[in-house]
């Protein structure tokens, strides 16, 4: 959501566009809410594990730390941090940006249900597999309202949020 909120407030002030930022303020309140599936899902299948169970899947160095508490980080135990926000102050970049991140996480979600098999876990991950493409639509549609209010003919030129191409023709 923050980076989202971000690029949403330069988007809204270079462009005064007020569907674009609609679609960034309900995709990014969308993934606060994936966040707090993705939470109850870990928190579900972890809240009553033993400690033999905890050794044997390799979760005790994560035990060590948090417990069975749930701290955001990647597969590889990569915590998260604010700096994998991408936030460049260019929208055509930004948003391109925006694509790839929800081309990733839909592969996440194709990677996890390749490995999970239990519907209880499978059904909400398709849901979010599901909305992550929904949402990359909506990253395209913002891309081509943003391209169509800029000049065709210089918008990968210069940054539309801060140059301005006088010489451009």
């Amino acid at each position: 959501m923050i980076p989202y909120a971000l690029k949403e407030r330069c988007l809204h002030t270079l462009l005064r566009m007020r569907l674009w930022c609609n679609i960034i303020t309900q995709v990014g309140t969308e993934e606060l809410a994936h966040m707090e599936i993705v939470a109850a899902i870990i928190h579900q299948l972890t809240r009553n594990l033993s400690m033999e169970e905890i050794e044997k899947c390799g979760f005790a160095p994560y035990y060590v730390d948090h417990t069975v508490g749930i701290w955001p980080q990647s597969a590889g135990g990569f915590p998260f941090s604010a700096s994998q926000f991408q936030v460049t102050g260019d929208p055509i970049t930004d948003l391109t940006e925006d694509l790839a991140a929800e081309q990733k996480a839909r592969t996440t979600y194709d990677n996890i249900l390749r490995l999970i098999k239990e519907p209880d876990v499978c059904e909400p991950i398709k849901f979010l597999r599901m909305r992550e493409v929904v949402h990359f639509q909506r990253f395209g549609e913002a891309l081509r309202i943003t391209q169509d209010k800029l000049d065709s003919r210089n918008f990968y030129a210069f940054n539309p949020a801060f140059d301005r191409c006088e010489t451009c023709d």
